[in-house]
């Protein structure tokens, strides 16, 4: 465990290098990322020797957050409410993450895992959302968890010169609705 003072330069270099990979994609500057964490380039290599070690960690880091996020967003919401704001956490996941498609497959070792990571942290986490909405009949069922990520994933690329930030959250609510289409309907499970 970090001392607390280290602890506090790696999660300012997180929240930092989340906040430049949004606005300037992964390929950003190290020591815009280490200025806009208040730190020197020496800290930052300190704790990740690698670019690819700081997005990797972000990553990680996100991933973990979201998992949490749903565990409490059911606390506190119906399912569906719960579902909805999820996807919506995962939309911002999804924006903070420019170029980093092009960084996994680049083959460094820092990356390995990370789909895995991934699959198996989210897949699951999102299955118990959908299982609970599915439950009380306020999407179809069926879905599988990362085709429904996939899709999110796909509609919030932005169309070439688009400045347009709402535009996912509006085009992911059309796949939303289709997800709610017919399910208050069908037959009960005890039918």
């Amino acid at each position: 465990m970090p001392r607390a003072d280290a602890q506090r330069n790696i999660d300012a270099l997180l929240a930092a290098a989340k906040a430049e990979f949004l606005t300037n994609g992964v390929d950003v500057s190290v020591r815009a990322i280490a200025a806009r964490a208040g730190v020197g380039t020496a800290t930052l290599y300190r704790h990740f020797p690698t670019r690819a070690d700081l997005i990797s960690a972000v990553f990680h880091k996100a991933i973990d957050a979201l998992t949490e996020a749903a565990n409490d967003l059911a606390a506190a919401y119906p399912p569906d409410a719960a579902l909805e704001r999820w996807v919506h956490g995962y939309i911002d996941f999804v924006a903070t993450k420019h170029g980093l498609a092009g960084a996994l497959y680049s083959g460094d070792p820092a990356f390995n895992g990370l789909r895995e990571h991934f699959e198996t942290r989210i897949g699951p986490t999102l299955q118990r959302l959908l299982d609970e909405a599915e439950h009380v009949r306020a999407i179809r069922p069926g879905i599988d968890p990362l085709d429904l990520l996939g899709a999110v994933a796909n509609l919030c690329i932005p169309p070439p010169d688009s400045t347009d930030t709402s535009r996912p959250y509006r085009m992911v609510a059309l796949l939303l609705d289709g997800l709610r289409y017919g399910a208050a309907s069908r037959p009960s499970a005890s039918a």
